[in-house]
Formats: C-alpha cells, sequence, structure tokens
C-alpha cells in the first residue's frame, strides 16, 4: 500500500509526546484473547490464495468470512459495489459487514481491509512483480485479529454497538494517484449501510502480525483522533506492550481510516506497522512475495489483541 499504507507530507498536530499519566487505566483480563485462534483465522484466509478482486479466491474467501462471522451469533451484511480501479478495470466489490448490538446508539468501529494486493511491485525478483502476493501480514492479520474479537464479544458481550467492517480493494493504488487506494472505505464511507451512520470513535488494523512489529502514532490518528489514540498506546504500555506501540511519530499514512475521518468525521486510529527509521517505512517483506505466514508471529498478534480488547471492554459511552 503506498499510498494505502504510503507515506504523506501531513504535519503533527501538538498532541502530547510524552507517556502521561496511566494510573486511571486499569485493564481487565483480556488475557483469554488467542493467538493460536487469530493465526488460524490468518491461514484460513492466505490458504485461498491472492485474495485479489475477480479471482476464485476472492469470491470463495468472501463467503467464508460472511459465514464466519455469522457462525459467532452476529448480525451480518455484505455491502456490494461496483467499482472502478486506476487502469479503468471494474470490480463488483465486497466490503462485508459484521453487526454487534444492532439497536444500541453508541458504536464502535474496527476496520481492516481483507482484498491482497495483484502485484508484488516490490519483489526483490523482477520477474516475480507483475504477480499477486498472499498478504498474510498486509490484509489478512487485520482481519484475523478482528476476527478473533468478534468470537470473543460473542460470549463476552459489551454494553454498546460494534461495527467490525472488512474492506475490500483497499490494494489495488499506484503512488502517483492517492485516491486509487482505499476504494471500498471510500464508497462505505459515502453509502453507509446505514444512512447517516454515526460511531463515537474507531480503530483501523493494519499490517498487525509481523515478527517486531511497530506501531508508531500514524500521523492522520493523532492529528484527528489524539485522545484516542493516546489511550491505546498508554493501554498498551500498561500491558507490557511499549517494545510494539512506540510513543513517538511515524508517517501520514493514506489508509481505510482517511476516507471514513473525512466523509463521516468519526475518529478513527490507525494501528500500522510502520517504522520511520526504515528505508521503506514497511518491513522487508511488504508488497514482495515474502508476506506469507512466515512472518506472522503470534506474540504481535497477542500484544494488538489484548490492547484493542482493553480499550473495548474499558470503555463506558457517555
Amino acid at each position: 500500500m503506498i499510498t494505502a499504507c504510503g507515506e504523506t507530507q501531513k504535519k503533527n498536530n501538538t498532541a502530547k509526546t510524552d507517556e502521561g499519566d496511566t494510573s486511571e487505566i486499569q485493564p481487565v483480563n483480556t488475557s483469554i484473547f488467542s493467538a493460536d485462534s487469530a493465526f488460524a483465522y490468518i491461514a484460513d484466509q492466505v490458504a485461498f490464495g491472492p485474495r485479489v478482486p475477480g479471482t476464485e479466491a476472492h469470491t470463495a474467501c468472501a463467503g467464508w468470512l460472511e459465514k464466519t462471522m455469522r457462525s459467532f451469533g452476529h448480525d451480518v451484511i455484505v455491502q456490494k459495489a461496483m467499482l472502478t480501479t486506476y487502469n479503468g478495470k471494474k470490480f463488483e466489490a465486497k466490503n462485508i459487514i459484521t453487526t454487534i448490538n444492532p439497536e444500541a446508539k453508541n458504536r464502535v468501529l474496527l476496520l481492516a481491509h481483507w482484498d491482497s494486493r495483484p502485484v508484488a511491485d516490490h519483489d526483490p525478483n523482477p520477474e516475480k512483480r507483475n504477480t499477486p502476493i498472499l498478504g498474510a501480514d498486509d490484509g489478512a492479520s487485520g482481519v484475523g485479529v478482528l476476527m478473533e474479537i468478534a468470537r470473543k464479544l460473542s460470549t463476552q458481550p459489551v454494553n454498546y454497538g460494534v461495527d467490525i467492517i472488512f474492506f475490500d480493494l483497499e490494494d489495488y493504488g499506484v503512488t502517483e494517484k492517492e485516491d486509487s487506494w482505499c476504494l471500498g472505505s471510500q464508497y462505505w464511507s459515502k453509502k453507509p449501510h446505514i444512512p447517516n451512520y454515526k460511531a463515537d470513535f474507531g480503530i483501523l488494523l493494519d499490517m498487525v502480525g509481523s515478527h517486531n512489529a511497530t506501531f508508531y502514532w500514524e500521523a492522520y490518528s493523532k492529528t484527528y483522533a489524539p485522545e484516542l489514540l493516546m489511550k491505546i498506546w498508554q493501554t498498551a504500555s500498561v500491558l507490557g506492550y511499549g517494545r510494539y506501540f512506540k510513543q513517538a511519530d511515524g508517517g501520514g499514512i493514506t489508509d481505510d481510516h482517511v476516507p471514513v475521518i473525512e466523509n463521516l468525521r468519526i475518529p478513527v486510529v490507525n494501528i500500522v506497522n510502520y517504522n520511520p527509521k526504515n528505508p521503506k517505512g514497511f518491513g522487508h517483506y511488504w508488497h514482495t512475495h515474502e508476506d506469507n505466514l512466515n512472518v506472522i508471529d503470534r506474540s504481535t498478534l497477542k500484544a494488538v489483541g489484548n490492547t484493542v480488547m482493553t480499550v473495548l471492554y474499558e470503555y463506558q459511552p457517555q
């Protein structure tokens, strides 16, 4: 993803840059988050092959995602739309929307993209650059973590509504056309599944499963959702996950949270593996055929899953 997971020039706001007071954070016991289960959901997605729109693997995985999310006892809507990519191709995109506590007024958004990249444009082997990647981390990892959270919420519910959206056609863009990325979230944010949709806040997970992942403060998140961002990173610190959640500025990433922020004015924080100290920002496997199950680390999944679950269970709508 660049720009969908690409760095942009975005100045940081003046949100505080220290760890702040974590004394009021009282994490519940979320050790029940199963990294093994999240890993299995990632492996199941990868087993379909590259989930590129217009392929049999894409269609089969969409059906599996819908069926599995329904098996948790939640309502599921598949929002379909014919969308045009930067090169003029038309695909039927499928945004898979899971609704928990549909009658609740206060709602929280949990987001990830489920499609995988149609080309391996950064692969070291030029002969492989025009072939699609498996996207174990870039796509499947965020979905896998949210599937496990959805499973847990079916047995340990919260007292507000949760909407989990797996966006399609996020990773079909090109660097020189910023609006060519995030087509599924662009569409949903303009035509949400519920008219005048509102949520208290949102969390986007993107590339959250690799070995030695680092999650810095993403610039759009810091600008438009600074309090939520600090809450998440402070919670991670209390839980002992400071090695993953770095309390320092990262880059501005054009990702699925941006159209949601811009079109629906919902504050969304992007938890994304991006290190401003790396030459490309992202992991060595990014947009290559090395983005397979070998890069996935259960410890990273645990850190992200427990942090997000703690934030969810601690949240008390006003």
